[in-house]
C-alpha cells in the first residue's frame, strides 16, 4: 500500500494530460497488453488495468503493480467545399494538428486479501477529444477553433470468487473531466440579437479550461467454462458528472456532459498451450448523453438555443466495437501479440459541421505488442496501434442560413505504448 500512496497522486496529476481516443472518443483498449491485442479484455485480464474492461478480471491476476505510458498522435483535417452560396469564399482545407502529440499514463495495483477476495485500483484515461486548428475557420469564429476534452477514471475495485470457476467484480468509477473550447464566436451573439444561438452567450467559447467531477458503477463477471474456454460480461453505468459552468452556453442542459454507459461480452480460447485467441463486442451509448447525441438541427431547424435542455450536440450515434486478438508465448521469456478493432461510425454525413470540432471518425485499428519477462517476476511490455485513415463526406452539411456548403472530415491515428509490471 505504501507504493500506491506514494505514486497514485502523481499519476492522477499526469493523467490530466490531453488524450484522444479511438472507439468514438473512448480508448480502443486499456492497458498496454490489451492495446496490443486490439483492445480485448472482457474475458482476458492480463494486468492491473483489467478493471477498465471488466472488474472481475482483477480477481484473476494475483498480486501485482503495473504502470505505463502511451504516446498518441492523431491527425485531423476538415475540408469546406462550395461555401458562401457557392462563391467558395471559405473553401479550403483546415489542419487541426497544431497540437498533435499526447502522453497518456496508466497505473494499476491489485492485492488478494484471501483466496476468494481481491482489492485493487486502476487509473487510466477513459477517453478524450482534441482539435487545435492552425488557422481561423470563418464559419465558426474569429480566432482559430478547437476543443480539448480529457476524461480520467480512478477505479477502486473489489472481486469475489463465488465458485472455483466464476468470479464477479465491481468498480466505483471516480471520474474527472477537463474541457476547453475556443474559436466559436459566431455561436456567442448577444441575447436579444437576431443572431443569438445560445441561452448564455458569455459561456460558449474562450473561457479557458473548466473541470467536472462525477461517479458511476462498473460490474463484471468472468467464468471458466473448461480448461480452454473463458467467457466474460461487463456493464458500466452512465457516469453522472457535475456541469461545466464555464461552458453552460455550449453544452445542452446548462453545461452537462455525462460519460455514456457501455456494456460488452468477451471470450478467450486457449487454442494451444502457447496460443490464446480472444474477442470482445462492446456497445457504447453515446446518443444517451444529450451534449453528445443531440443534433445540430435542434438549433438550426427547431430553434433550441445552445445550452438549453434540447440544445445542439454532436449527433453521435451509439457505437459497436468488435475486437479480436491473439497472444503467442514464443518462449518462456517472450510473448507476442496482434489484434484488430473495428467500430461503427458515430458521425452521420449530415452532421459534419459541428464535428469539425470532434472528428472521431476512425473505425479500423491494427495493433501489435510484446512482453519480455525480466528478473524478479517483472516484465516489460510494448504496444503499437495504427487507426487507418477514414473520411466522412458531408454534402450540404452547412445549412443555407450559414451560406450552404459541404463539410468533409478526415482522420488517422498512431500510438506507441510501454509498460512495466511485476508480481508482488
Amino acid at each position: 500500500m505504501k507504493f500506491t500512496q506514494k505514486f497514485l497522486p502523481l499519476l492522477v496529476l499526469l493523467a490530466s494530460a490531453d488524450a484522444y481516443a479511438t472507439d468514438g472518443y473512448f480508448a480502443h483498449g486499456y492497458g498496454v497488453k490489451s492495446q496490443g491485442m486490439g483492445g480485448v479484455g472482457i474475458a482476458l485480464p492480463q494486468d492491473a488495468l483489467a478493471a477498465a474492461a471488466n472488474p472481475a478480471g482483477m480477481g484473476l491476476i494475483a498480486d501485482r503493480v503495473d504502470f505505463g505510458v502511451t504516446w498518441f498522435r492523431p491527425q485531423r483535417e476538415s475540408e469546406l467545399v462550395n461555401t458562401a452560396g457557392g462563391s467558395k469564399m471559405f473553401d479550403g482545407t483546415y489542419d487541426a494538428n497544431d497540437t498533435e502529440n499526447f502522453i497518456i499514463p496508466e497505473f494499476g495495483y491489485n492485492r488478494a486479501i484471501n483466496p476468494e477476495v481481491s482489492l485493487g485500483v486502476s487509473v487510466y484515461g477513459n477517453g478524450g477529444m482534441n482539435t487545435d486548428y492552425k488557422k481561423v475557420i470563418p464559419l465558426l469564429g474569429t480566432t482559430p477553433a478547437g476543443i480539448d476534452l480529457i476524461q480520467l477514471f480512478v477505479a477502486p475495485t473489489a472481486t469475489w470468487k463465488i465458485t472455483p470457476s466464476n468470479t464477479v467484480g465491481v468498480s466505483v468509477n471516480l471520474a474527472y473531466q477537463r474541457f476547453e473550447a475556443k474559436g466559436l464566436q459566431n455561436f456567442a451573439a448577444p441575447i436579444g440579437t437576431p443572431q443569438q444561438t445560445s441561452q448564455s452567450p458569455n459561456n460558449v467559447t474562450n473561457q479557458g479550461h473548466d473541470s467536472s467531477y462525477g461517479a458511476g458503477i462498473h460490474i463484471g463477471w468472468i467464468g471458466q467454462v473448461n480448461d480452454n474456454v473463458t467467457l466474460g460480461a461487463s456493464y458500466q453505468s452512465k457516469t453522472y458528472m457535475s456541469k461545466f459552468d464555464k461552458y453552460k452556453g455550449l453544452f445542452a442542459e446548462g453545461g452537462d456532459f455525462d460519460i455514456p454507459s457501455s456494456y460488452g461480452v468477451g471470450i478467450a480460447v486457449k487454442a494451444t498451450p502457447a496460443l490464446t485467441l480472444a474477442a470482445d463486442i462492446q456497445r457504447i451509448e453515446y446518443s444517451d448523453v444529450d451534449s453528445v447525441g443531440n443534433s445540430i438541427n435542434n438549433l438550426l431547424l427547431q430553434g433550441n438555443l445552445l445550452g438549453s435542455k434540447s440544445g445542439a450536440g454532436f449527433a453521435w450515434r451509439d457505437v459497436t466495437a468488435v475486437k479480436v486478438g491473439a497472444s503467442y508465448a514464443w518462449n518462456e521469456n517472450l510473448t507476442v501479440r496482434a489484434g484488430y478493432n473495428h467500430s461503427t461510425q458515430p458521425i452521420r454525413s449530415s452532421e459534419t459541421l459541428f464535428n469539425i470540432l470532434a472528428p472521431g471518425i476512425v473505425q479500423d485499428h491494427l495493433t501489435f505488442g510484446a512482453t519480455w519477462v525480466l528478473a524478479n517476476k517483472s516484465e516489460l511490455s510494448f504496444s503499437y496501434m495504427h487507426a487507418f485513415e477514414e473520411k466522412v463526406r458531408g454534402p450540404g452539411a452547412i445549412p443555407g442560413n450559414f451560406g450552404g456548403g459541404d463539410v468533409n472530415l478526415k482522420m488517422y491515428e498512431d500510438s506507441l505504448g510501454i509498460a512495466y509490471g511485476w508480481q508482488l
